[in-house]
């Protein structure tokens, strides 16, 4: 790990964190779906908070993409979005570094739940939530509005 740095993202750092979203949602089968573009997350940064991964050439080969979110049950929570490592840098503990970094995030803003999901064949991200010792709940579906169902509700 200590060829390799993690730091809050940076908005010059956007066009790289906009391809690994898209890379993950072509692993996820569903790269159609990402409509983010750089514009819209300049337009959003005050509403999510991101940390990236260096390696030595100080190339980003990771990130972890997170907003603070309220849920009625607990109050103050943390919402993972997306935690994604570049294929040839996985199997390193980057992974579990990030998701430390995360949990250090949540701890220091007194969050009363950490939350994200992963998608159910996943099964590498799966073991590492578990080992890390999340909870996975498979009793609860997600319902989404995308953005034109949500303009012509």
């Amino acid at each position: 790990m200590s060829d390799y740095t993690i730091r809050k993202a940076k908005e010059s750092d956007f066009p790289f964190i906009l391809e690994m979203i898209q890379e993950l949602a072509l692993f996820e089968r569903a790269p159609e779906k990402v409509i983010n573009t750089v514009e819209f997350m300049k337009e959003e940064k005050n509403l999510f908070g991101c940390l990236v991964v260096e390696n030595s050439n100080s190339e980003i080969i990771g990130m972890a993409i997170y907003f603070y979110a309220y849920f009625t049950w607990v109050g103050k929570s943390l919402y993972l979005d997306d935690l994604y490592i570049k294929p040839d840098y996985r199997g390193k503990g980057l992974g579990s570094k990030l998701l430390d970094e995360i949990y250090k995030i949540a701890k220091d803003n007194n969050c009363k739940r950490l939350r994200w999901q992963v998608i159910n064949w996943n099964t590498p991200a799966i073991r590492l939530y578990e080992k890390a010792g999340a909870t996975i709940d498979n009793e609860w579906s997600n319902c989404d509005f995308d953005h034109e169902q949500i303009k012509n509700f």
